[in-house]
């Protein structure tokens, strides 16, 4: 791995600018409305889904796991380090300069990062994800506990590999942190639940 200051910051800076075009906030601008005065204020899938509707939000999570996905599958072509620009990449969604450094809250654009840099944590990881929401309803339930397990999966599946634990354990933190409000929603018993959750639990009843 190239370690030179210059190649790491131009890395996580290739990131930024990839994961900083905010496809949630433009879906709603095409619906001629500032997504981030709906729901959650999210530009995310969640928030997408719940003010505009699927057909909207199913695009919004593809493009957000493609600015996570695609700029690190390119990186070793001009000698960046994945590690770095997929950090970036997420960083970049979380805190998209063109909006007051107000983004979404990261799970999308790391599956995306993931789905390059270790496949295996990935997978694992959506187990325990889809299981949480699945029993739940909650998607911040299944994003946090998502964003914990990924670095321990990463720890056993990818022995050895400090630079991709480090990766994990720091966009694992951030989701965690910008997944604060959900916390205290939840802790006050006020969070909503999924949509289709909903649904399909009232379709058993």
């Amino acid at each position: 791995m190239n370690r030179e200051p210059l190649v790491l910051v131009a890395s996580v800076v290739a990131g930024i600018l990839s994961g900083s075009i905010p496809f949630g906030y433009l879906a709603g601008r095409m619906k001629r409305i500032d997504i981030r005065d709906y729901g959650s204020g999210n530009i995310g899938f969640t928030n997408v889904y719940r003010t505009l509707g699927p057909g909207w939000a199913v695009p919004v999570l593809i493009l957000d796991v493609a600015k996570g996905l695609v700029p690190v599958a390119l990186a070793g072509s001009p000698g960046l380090v994945p590690e770095f620009v997929g950090a970036g990449a997420v960083l970049g969604h979380v805190f998209t300069p063109w909006l007051g450094f107000r983004g979404g809250k990261g799970v999308a654009t790391t599956i995306g990062v993931c789905a390059f840099l270790c496949l295996r944590s990935l997978g694992a990881g959506l187990g325990v994800y889809a299981l949480v929401l699945l029993t739940t309803g909650f998607i911040s339930v299944s994003s946090l506990l998502f964003a914990v397990s990924l670095p321990a999966l990463t720890s056993i599946l990818y022995r050895g590999d400090s630079l991709l634990l480090a990766f994990t354990a720091v966009v694992g933190v951030v989701i965690v942190v910008r997944h604060a409000a959900n916390i205290r929603r939840l802790l006050q018993g006020t969070e909503p639940r999924f949509g289709l959750w909903l649904r399909l639990f009232r379709r058993k009843r």
